[in-house]
């Protein structure tokens, strides 16, 4: 089931991935590039509202008219007026409402519905906060967001009924090129052409648009309800964050999880936002199909699978069972086999190397086992047979008594170096000792040595403080300093000198180094010495070298759980190297703490 549900599971799980990543990059790319198109038809749009009231500056008549007041010729005047109002009404089938203020006469007209409104006095026109904003403005025109249309000096009749939403432009007019001013002409547009372009971008009830002016408020969106409001959602605030440096985003909260899709307006509007949304939902919805088709042929081919696998199982695991069961009873230490057959397959041909396996460790049992019984035996009769070691401490320590009374210093000397050596080697309590007890052994062993050679003997012992008070083995070092005098001193004449180097070393391996110069060995010697080092060789090899060199590197390589390096340099002229390096601290150590 594992093998099947593993694989095809994982198979569906990285299809869903990769399919809902090539989603959401598509959606972001193409989404991207569609509000960017309509970004740049509604900039166009918006900008020819605005500079619909460039078109009077053309038209000479009505010029003068702003320039020089309706008082003049009052009818002719007025006439003008209108047929300009009616001129610019026409020209788009989304306007609502056109209001002009004429600033000599303080003159005031609307246009409603193709319907002029008689001449009004607009005296408080600065109360108009746009129109205020307009005189302190360097351009020409401002866009008051999405309101209910309301009547101008309260000269246009609209009734309630009638009042929708309305998009304004309010413009100044100057006497150019001088900056006087001549009046105001503001542009009611309702939301028809702005909901036709932006309904090109979103699919109605799955998708939202918002367009946001540079204040938040909403110009258009998705959401009628929310047109004309101020945008205070989270999401909003993170998009005007992020809007210069991503163009998408992934959102999640109470209201809203899915991808963001944003971009910022450029000049004239450009620091207002378009911003389109889709909930994961609706974005993952074809791949969660795919997934869940490939689910259901997952069971079907489990289920199969599942069949198959019982039938086979109840047919192999049979003789498997009592295979187990002959295994635990040999764990048991009952080395007998209960079957005579499971058949002829491989199971079959398991059982019969199991139980040849089980006759030949009963042979080995036999014979090796109790072998082994018969050599403790003797060994522990030779034990029993051995002096005393507190007979010969006492022994000792009265015959250095002796030598002080007969004033004998160098006797008694020479017995309290061989006590010493003798109590240390016979301590079978402490296995693991600080590295100033070997250096005081060796010492002692160096000094009866020395009483031995005399002057043709001496030794030097530089250990660092930080290396004595850290644990070893014992009787790693003796050993390597007695090898020095049974193979490198026997045959040589002149002054002998042994070296004994210990320190720490910057990496934390403590490193150990005895160098004599006595008789070196050849190349060939010196390799077939290092290739001992490495195998495991025979047993009687281990029994000639137990306190050799063999056996010093195989008891680092335990405690030291492979850790520790030995390497042996020599020639026929230069005496004989043994370098040891290992950690700090004894694996055995480590693992206990």
């Amino acid at each position: 089931m594992l093998v099947t549900v593993l694989p095809f599971g994982s198979s569906i799980a990285i299809t869903y991935y990769q399919t809902t990543k090539s989603l959401n990059n598509r959606f972001v790319s193409t989404n991207h590039d569609l509000i960017v198109k309509g970004e740049e038809e509604l900039t166009v749009y918006l900008e020819d509202v605005a500079q619909m009231s460039s078109v009077l500056y053309r038209y000479t008549p009505f010029m003068n008219v702003m320039r020089d007041g309706l008082s003049r010729n009052l009818g002719s005047n007025q006439e003008e007026v209108r047929r300009a109002l009616a001129y610019l009404f026409n020209t788009r089938p989304e306007i609502e409402q056109m209001h002009l203020y004429i600033d000599i006469g303080k003159d005031s007209y609307t246009n409603y519905h193709s319907r002029i409104s008689g001449r009004g006095k607009y005296i408080s026109i600065f109360s108009h906060p746009y129109y205020s904003r307009l005189t302190r403005y360097e351009g020409f025109s401002l866009i008051e967001p999405p309101h209910e249309i309301y009547s101008y000096n309260n000269i246009s009749v609209i009734p309630d009924s009638e009042k929708k939403k309305v998009l304004s432009f309010h413009n100044i007019l100057r006497d150019v090129p001088s900056d006087k001013l001549l009046g105001f002409l503001s542009i009611d547009i309702n939301l028809s052409k702005i909901s036709a372009i932006a309904g090109r971008l979103f699919t109605k009830d799955m998708e939202d648009l918002f367009i946001m002016d540079d204040k938040g408020v909403i110009i258009y969106s998705s959401n009628e309800s929310m047109i004309g409001k101020e945008n205070k959602e989270k999401w909003f605030e993170q998009v005007k964050k992020v809007s210069s440096t991503t163009k998408s985003m992934e959102w999640k909260d109470k209201q809203f999880s899915g991808v963001i899709v944003h971009d910022k307006f450029s000049a004239p509007y450009k620091n207002w936002y378009i911003v389109k949304r889709i909930p994961y939902d609706v974005l993952y919805q074809s791949a969660r199909e795919t997934a869940l088709i490939n689910i259901l042929i997952g069971i079907v081919t489990l289920v199969i699978v599942l069949i198959a696998t019982m039938f086979v199982s109840f047919k192999i695991t049979a003789p498997i069972k009592v295979l187990i069961d002959n295994m635990k009873k040999v764990e048991k230490g009952e080395f007998e086999a209960d079957f005579d057959s499971l058949g002829n397959d491989e199971i079959g041909m398991l059982g019969r190397h199991f139980k040849l396996m089980i006759s030949k460790i009963n042979d080995l049992i036999e014979r090796e086992y109790k072998l082994d019984i018969e050599n403790k035996e003797s060994q522990l009769r030779v034990l029993r047979s051995q002096i005393n070691p507190h007979f010969l401490y006492n022994a000792l320590q009265s015959i250095g008594t002796l030598a002080l009374k007969s004033k004998a210093v160098p006797v008694y000397s020479l017995l309290t170096s061989l006590s010493k050596i003798m109590r240390y080697s016979m301590n079978m309590k402490e296995d693991i000792v600080p590295f100033i007890s070997e250096e005081m052994h060796v010492k002692s062993y160096l000094l009866l040595q020395k009483q031995r050679f005399d002057e043709q003997f001496e030794f030097e012992v530089n250990v660092s403080k930080e290396v004595q008070e850290i644990l070893i083995p014992k009787m790693i070092l003796q050993p390597i300093v007695e090898n020095c005098f049974k193979h490198g001193f026997d045959q040589r004449l002149e002054k002998a000198t042994i070296q004994i180097e210990g320190k720490l070393l910057d990496n934390g391996m403590v490193y150990i180094c005895v160098r004599d110069n006595g008789v070196g060995v050849n190349e060939e010697e010196l390799n077939r010495i290092r290739q001992e080092l490495c195998n495991e060789g025979s047993k009687e090899e281990k029994q000639r070298e137990t306190i050799g060199l063999k056996n010093i590197y195989d008891r680092l390589q335990i405690y030291y759980a492979n850790q520790a390096q030995m390497w042996i340099d020599s020639n026929e002229e230069s005496g004989f190297t043994v370098t040891v390096q290992f950690p700090m601290v004894i694996q055995k150590e480590v693992e206990h703490t």
